[in-house]
């Protein structure tokens, strides 16, 4: 009876009862309760989300929670994700579970703070079981981060938290506990505050006090730094040390740490512990070993900043003491390999200052040799003269051009012969996309078994589209016929044609219509790709065909013209009706560079004495690959590319492809465009293998807003681009430009990719590439400083005289815009950058001769790295040739 009377009060939402009729009952009789009560929570479950079906779970929370007599059971349904967001107060969660054993409590409480944070178990109900069990405090995530949200609030209890924290009876494990925590991490940085009654002169106080063991929150604080993190999390750890404001007795036993986290942590930290470092070397309590020690870990860091710091440091360090010259004159040394010639410059007047004061020892004098070697050549010339090692001059400066090895094509592997091995690779083409050799052996694979063997294609491939997006999908809902009208999606379309799970109608609608999606630059790319696609499925189902003509002979995408007369006598053969799209693309791929060859072909076509064969004798008898006429149009910051009209791609091309040969319009084909993450990209160079450019030019608009707007772009396909056949021209250059000032800097690294193929293939106009970036600069559409740390990483690799032949075009406009400048203004930002990356290259490549404007700014006054920078570009440039 009372099992009744309880649901009745959980339904009713009667809390306050149902908890009451809980006090009076057994263990037993509560269990008997959990069936009613689950029965109940199942219901709940698919009622709507109204105030009606709302108003039961408070009560049904905590009717559950008592009527669990197993722990676990208990932790779970208090946890539960339907209860989160209208549960029981921790107050009556505490009443009903409050007659348990402490074990049983104890062991609730820790199962309960070990779930993520996320489950959003109330702090109030976590620290109310451990004061009713005694139990030891967690140190869980979840707890921590309750603790902390707990005592941050100001409105639980008043005061500061200072004040708030000398109350709690577990000051000292909690915060221990705040600085290993991993997930509290992000919340700190607001929850600490900002003020005199913050979080950070709160735990200062308690340190003082004795409350906290100094020692040890120095310790966890330090620890937590040396741990690494986001910078925005390590500046918490560290303004908090700040507010300790460790003694010197403190930080000299923490010398160790520091050197550390000098040489390896986020700038700010590293600022910190250099300067801790070098107040100890200073006074005397940093030995010179150790000193040594950190400067090689700082002087190897980026950061111009902190690496002139050290220098400075060292060079005052030398000139109180001379002695430690043998020591820590390795140490300057050390700089000579760093990226910017202002530091090794740096590092060489100090040795150059010193080196009289080494003892006559031959391995310091080696050591420095050994390092000078990584000198610009220029300052290794100074180096060699100051030990006195070899007279200047007596060796060649110049430096071997190093570029990558040039990509070769590679010949396609016939289709899988068996089911498995073809399931296999479609779902690793599923899983994780492929190249264009993977993706056309899948497609030719799966026409070909379709052809020979659909039911055994079907079984092997079951496994392999069992996690399909539209596998299983009820037909009688239009998502998937909707979806595939408008795009292929790749080898999904063929898939879902193979399984049915695609309706006739839509296939026969995308074969003979086309797409539906509205024009954008990339649709003549995207519209070919997937009539071909379309095609296949829909032939899979009616009219099979034995394989496909267009598979490439090579990765690139080209087609042998032998191998397709081979494959449409084969057709003709076997009385097979070639596919349309499928044709077109093979005319498209087909190679027509070598006239003794092609003419060749074009006969035994012609013997054919199909419509094909009389179609391909024409296209391989027809001058091509052919490019359209282009011209220039500014955008804003951008220049685009318009594309005239390609006749050669018109006429007897079926409707999707004849975009190919549409002139291209910078401010038309306004429709709004879908294929932003489309991972059919990497396929659009082998639509038209031999004329990259069109790809190039439908892509510029995109590449283009990776340096004007910030945005990341695909990165693969500028390198993709450089190993692709075809004409390297006006827009495959613009790309290659806008890639190199991109905001991010796995585009920038792709950009850097392409320029060194397209420098290996001997297809990179340096002059163009030059210019072309100098006039974006003008626009505003590149930043400087991103183009030096693209053409810095192109120059390290070793290829100097084609990073030079670039800047060689780019400098003079950059020069004269300095010299119009006058005082320099928005012209200033990254030359100087530029400068003495041009000075490296010229120094490395032996480059020789003049250039534009640069005897005007290397005669300017002063000594900023613009001015130092072009006087070291001069006489690299009027440097007599090394014998």
């Amino acid at each position: 009876m009372s099992g009744e009377a309880l649901l009745k009060a959980v339904r009713a939402g009667r809390t306050v009862e149902a908890a009451g009729l809980l006090d009076g009952m057994t263990d037993g009789e509560r269990r008997s309760c959990l069936p009613a009560l689950k029965e109940l929570r199942k219901e709940l479950r698919s009622a709507p989300w109204n105030a009606a079906s709302r108003v039961a779970h408070p009560a049904l929370h905590a009717a559950g929670a008592a009527c669990h007599t197993g722990v676990a059971g208990a932790a779970t349904w208090i946890a539960g994700v339907d209860m989160r967001w209208s549960q029981a107060s921790p107050g009556v969660l505490l009443h009903v579970l409050g007659d348990r054993e402490t074990d049983w409590l104890a062991d609730l409480t820790h199962r309960l703070a070990a779930r993520p944070a996320t489950s959003r178990v109330p702090f109030a109900l976590l620290s109310g079981l451990v004061a009713l069990s005694g139990c030891e405090v967690p140190t869980t995530d979840a707890y921590v981060r309750g603790w902390l949200e707990h005592i941050g609030a100001s409105w639980h209890g008043g005061g500061t938290v200072a004040q708030r924290l000398r109350k709690e009876p577990h000051v000292s494990v909690m915060v221990t506990a705040l600085f290993e925590s991993l997930e509290v991490t992000s919340q700190i940085a607001w929850l600490f505050g900002d003020g005199p009654g913050s979080w950070y002169n709160a735990l200062a106080e308690l340190s003082e006090e004795g409350i906290l063991d100094r020692k040890v929150v120095l310790d966890a604080c330090v620890a937590r730094l040396l741990r690494g993190g986001a910078p925005a999390d390590q500046r918490v750890f560290l303004r908090l040390l700040s507010s300790l404001a460790p003694t010197r007795g403190e930080e000299r036993e923490r010398s160790a740490d520091w050197t550390v986290l000098a040489g390896q942590a986020v700038p700010s930290v590293a600022w910190y512990a250099q300067s801790v470092l070098a107040s100890l070397a200073l006074d005397g309590e940093l030995t010179s070993r150790q000193l040594a020690e950190m400067s090689s870990g700082v002087l190897f860091r980026t950061e111009k900043k902190l690496v002139r710091a050290q220098l400075v440091l060292l060079g005052k360090v030398l000139k109180r003491d001379p002695s430690t010259a043998d020591v820590l004159l390795p140490a300057v040394a050390e700089a000579f390999g760093h990226e910017d010639t202002d530091v090794q410059e740096r590092a060489l007047k100090l040795v150059e200052r010193h080196v009289g004061a080494l003892p006559d020892s031959f391995d310091v004098r080696a050591r420095l040799e050994d390092l000078s070697a990584d000198l610009s050549p220029g300052l290794r010339l100074r180096a060699q003269r100051a030990l006195g090692i070899e007279a200047p001059g007596s060796a060649s400066t110049v430096q071997e051009e190093v570029l990558p090895p040039v990509p070769e094509r590679a010949r396609l592997a016939p289709a899988p012969e068996s089911v498995t091995e073809l399931a296999e690779e479609v779902s690793a083409i599923l899983a994780s996309g492929g190249g264009v050799a993977a993706f056309e052996r899948a497609l030719d694979g799966l026409v070909r078994h379709a052809h020979r063997d659909r039911d055994a294609l079907v079984e092997a491939l079951g496994p392999v589209v069992a996690r399909c997006w539209w596998k299983d999908r009820d037909p009688s809902y239009p998502v998937v016929d909707r979806s595939f009208r408008e795009s292929a999606q790749g080898l999904e379309v063929v898939l879902a044609a193979l399984f049915e799970g695609v309706g006739m109608e839509t296939l026969r609608a995308a074969v003979q219509q086309g797409s539906t999606r509205g024009n954008c630059h990339h649709s003549a790319l995207s519209r070919a790709l997937d009539a071909r696609l379309w095609e296949a499925g829909y032939r899979l189902r009616t009219d099979p065909m034995p394989f496909l003509l267009a598979t490439p002979t090579w990765d690139t995408g080209l087609l042998e013209p032998d191998e397709l007369v081979k494959r449409l006598t084969e057709y003709r053969r076997l009385d097979a009706r070639p596919g349309t799209a499928d044709f077109a693309q093979a005319l498209l791929r087909v190679r027509r560079d070598d006239r003794a060859t092609t003419e060749a072909a074009a006969a035994r076509a012609r013997a054919l004495g199909s419509p094909e064969g009389y179609r391909l004798s024409q296209w391989l008898t027809a001058e091509g690959p052919l490019l359209p006429t282009s011209r220039r149009r500014t955008s804003g910051a951008r220049i685009l590319l318009e594309l005239g009209e390609l006749e050669e791609i018109q006429g007897l091309f079926p409707k999707e492809f004849r975009l190919l040969g549409r002139p291209l319009a910078v401010f038309k084909d306004h429709w709004y465009c879908g294929h932003w993450g489309v991972t059919d990209q990497r396929y659009w160079p082998a639509v038209v293998p031999g004329r990259r450019e069109l790809v190039a030019a439908r892509l510029l608009r995109d590449i283009s807003t990776a340096a004007v707007e910030d945005v990341r772009m695909d990165a693969a396909m500028l390198p993709l681009l450089a190993e692709a056949d075809g004409a390297a021209g006006e827009a495959l250059h613009l790309c290659l430009a806008y890639g190199l000032g991109a905001r991010h800097p796995e585009d920038r690294l792709a950009a850097v990719d392409a320029l060194l193929v397209l420098a290996a293939r001997g297809q990179l106009d340096a002059g163009r590439l030059g210019s072309d970036i100098g006039e974006l600069v003008r626009r505003g559409a590149l930043k400087k400083s991103r183009l030096a740390e693209s053409i810095r990483t192109a120059a390290a690799t070793g290829a100097y005289a084609t990073v030079w032949s670039v800047l060689l075009g780019l400098l003079p406009a950059l020069l004269a815009d300095l010299t119009a400048d006058g005082a320099g203004g928005g012209a200033v930002r990254g030359l100087g950058e530029l400068l003495a990356i041009a000075a490296d290259c010229a120094e490395r490549s032996g480059a020789r001769g003049d250039l534009a404007h640069l005897a005007g700014t290397a005669e300017r006054h002063g000594s900023s790295k613009i001015v130092t920078q072009a006087r070291r570009l001069r006489t690299a440039l009027t440097r007599e040739a090394v014998a």
